[in-house]
């Protein structure tokens, strides 16, 4: 008998395992629709993100494409499956259902795969060691009543967008997304006051509860929005005004399940074709109520969570991310999460009001070894609206991303004709730490006024019709101008003894490097372009 129990325990397990509800994605293998659609693109886009894709010359193609309509009815009527989302990016399904029915999903002949959440089950999967991290109660908000209003100040004068407010440049005509967990009272609340009368709330959706209604849900949502676009005259001012909004709520604070991922890349999609210039997300995901569905640091890789590959080509359809890091700095698992893992997205840490790195502020690197978060902006002693609508402080990368995000709509703002990729290049060329970034900070605290001060003196003072550099002389950013013609440019650079010093292969989308480590003097820069050789002197500060 003792030699059958093994047997008869090791039965019962793989019985209740097989038949307890699991979350799978189920892809597709094509879209037999496309081509009416890309011939008609009006039908999955609004005009606005036809428009962007058109400045920054991105081609329309299949990801664009909505999935096909009768694959989402084969799979709902198929046996003990529940669809709960879906990704026309990713071409697939959020489903639920016991891992027989979803693996029968397979017998489609228009199925590709299924990937459950729980990699066990992964035909292809690795076994992982799964270990339970109590990361959400660093997640929540924590208050204190300070009336200290001129500090508010501070957490856009660290970054100088001052400067591009003093410019004119307060986010007006940028249209900015804020995917989090809830919106209540920003339809009643006095910060939110001028946003209402401006018409600057565009609209919405909560995708928890597939309802219109986004003035719901956790205030997590309404003071990071705050951040951005509250305003009390004389007291408090967010970082961009002036800008547009959609508030989309992603984020169930009920629970931590996987279906959150699925839904942030919903919104994500819902705000590209909406023509959404940048979307704000201070959430992050590495651990779940059932921790089979864990994530282990070796998933911060940018390419492994559904949520993260989503973002990827969010930003590859024009737009700009922007995302917390994470709280996660003084816990067991003290790395950032995703999607702020992902390599295009803009990743955020939090300073302090001195600009010093606050300690639950996350770190990198990824765990392919990329530098992350990218820069920082305050996120400790912060000041925002609070639950009650007043002003208040408090403390997490969940509001460093926004003050960041409403400095980036302004930039982007000022200067439209620049791409996402060169935007966010620039920012973090301009960080305090880009010569030697760490792993909490990564490159640190951006400067925009200098990023202004450079485009500014290109767009007003130099003709590209040949190749420059500017600014010159420069505290440590170098800038090409392209010519026309001209795609790639290998700068070289030189002391005055003839020492190669810098060696670098600039592109038009990624036309900046820095010589910040170099001391101060006069260098050579030998420009090397369409076969021909340039040489410039150029003076560091």
């Amino acid at each position: 008998m003792k030699r059958i129990l093994p047997i008869v325990i090791l039965f019962i397990t793989f019985f209740t395992t097989s038949a307890q509800t699991e979350d799978a994605w189920v892809y597709f293998n094509d879209k037999p629709s496309e081509a009416t659609y890309i011939a008609n693109p009006l039908t999955m886009l609004s005009q606005r993100a036809l428009d962007r894709r058109a400045r920054y010359n991105i081609t329309l193609d299949i990801r664009d494409v909505p999935i096909e309509a009768s694959y989402i009815t084969q799979v709902k009527n198929a046996t003990g499956i529940t669809v709960l989302a879906k990704s026309k990016w990713l071409n697939a399904l959020h489903v639920q259902g016991t891992q027989t029915d979803i693996n029968n999903l397979l017998t489609f002949s228009f199925v590709s795969s299924v990937e459950f959440a729980n990699k066990l089950l992964n035909q292809s999967g690795k076994k992982k060691v799964i270990t339970q991290y109590t990361s959400r109660s660093n997640d929540k908000l924590d208050f204190t009543t300070d009336f200290n209003y001129g500090n508010a100040a501070n957490q856009i004068q660290m970054l100088k967008g001052n400067v591009l407010h003093q410019n004119n440049y307060t986010g007006q005509g940028m249209q900015i997304a804020i995917i989090d967990a809830g919106f209540p009272n920003v339809d009643t609340y006095a910060a939110f006051q001028r946003m209402r009368d401006n018409n600057q709330i565009l609209g919405g959706y909560d995708f928890v509860n597939r309802s219109t209604n986004f003035y719901t849900g956790h205030y997590h949502g309404m003071a990071v929005l705050s951040t951005i676009a509250g305003y009390i005259d004389n007291q408090f001012v967010g970082t961009a005004p002036d800008a547009e909004f959609y508030l989309f709520i992603s984020e169930d604070v009920t629970q931590e399940a996987p279906i959150e991922e699925s839904l942030w890349v919903e919104a994500a999609e819902k705000a590209d074709s909406l023509g959404v210039d940048v979307i704000n997300t201070s959430l992050g995901y590495t651990t779940f109520d059932n921790p089979n569905y864990n994530y282990t640091y070796a998933d911060m890789n940018g390419s492994t969570t559904f949520i993260s590959r989503g973002a990827e080509i969010a930003f590859s359809r024009g737009m700009i991310l922007v995302n917390a890091a994470g709280n996660e700095g003084t816990s067991a698992w003290h790395y950032i999460s995703a999607p702020a893992d992902a390599s295009s997205v803009l990743s955020i840490g939090a300073v302090d009001p001195s600009g010093t790195i606050a300690s639950f502020s996350s770190y990198g690197p990824t765990a392919d070894n990329r530098i992350k978060p990218d820069v920082c902006a305050e996120g400790a002693s912060v000041y925002i609206i609070d639950s009650f609508g007043n002003i208040a402080t408090s403390n997490g990368t969940s509001f460093a991303s926004p003050i960041m995000t409403g400095v980036v709509a302004c930039l982007w703002q000022a200067f439209p004709d620049k791409t996402n990729a060169e935007i966010t290049h620039l920012i973090k060329q301009s960080a305090h730490l880009y010569s030697t970034p760490t792993d909490q900070e990564g490159y640190g605290i951006p400067n925009f006024e200098s990023i202004y001060n450079s485009l500014a003196v290109v767009d007003t003072e130099i003709p590209v019709t040949e190749l420059s550099l500017y600014p010159n002389p420069t505290e440590g950013l170098v800038n090409v101008a392209f010519p026309a013609q001209t795609e790639t440019v290998k700068i070289s650079i030189y002391n005055l003894l003839g020492k190669l010093v810098l060696t670098e292969t600039l592109t038009r989308n990624n036309p900046s490097t820095s010589i910040s480590n170099l001391s101060s003097g006069l260098y050579m820069a030998q420009l090397l372009y369409d076969n021909k050789i340039k040489v410039i002197k150029i003076l560091k500060k």
